[in-house]
């Protein structure tokens, strides 16, 4: 029986429209649409697998190295970022993922919280801050999309 790709999947491969960060050959990184805060970003492994628990060590350990690569890149950019908050919730989509949330607080670490929608632009905006500050950090180890 064939499965149906997960929406991520989907957007990985450019089927439908993502706001990328980063991508390299095991992950890319993609701002989510329903941000619990401005610059919320999704570590995505390429990999289609549903539950963290079963990646490869390798690519587990590569998902946590990108998304603290990314964590310091948002406590440089977004000023009011008191800290970076991690999610590995592995209910919404059945393809694991890892939110990376900049914060001012407890209380935006909820999906309760999440914004319904988000303008193009102020993605578009806060994805651009995140490749310039993460090529101004050096990073070239990967396509800034």
């Amino acid at each position: 029986m064939d499965l149906m790709p997960t929406v991520f999947t989907r957007i990985i491969t450019g089927e439908i429209p993502g706001t990328f960060v980063w991508k390299d050959d095991v992950c890319v990184v993609f701002l989510s649409i329903n941000p619990m805060a401005p610059g919320h970003a999704l570590v995505v492994p390429r990999l289609e697998i549903d539950q963290w628990t079963d990646l490869p060590p390798e690519t587990c350990a590569h998902l946590f190295e990108v998304a603290r690569v990314v964590a310091v890149a948002q406590k440089q950019l977004f000023v009011e970022c008191e800290r970076v908050g991690l999610i590995v919730a592995g209910y919404e989509v059945p393809h694991v993922h890892v939110h990376v949330i900049p914060t001012t607080s407890m209380v935006q670490l909820s999906f309760a919280n999440a914004a319904v929608s988000v303008a193009r632009a102020d993605l578009d905006l806060w994805a651009e801050g995140l490749r310039h500050t993460l090529r101004r950090a050096g990073r070239t180890e990967c396509d800034f999309a």
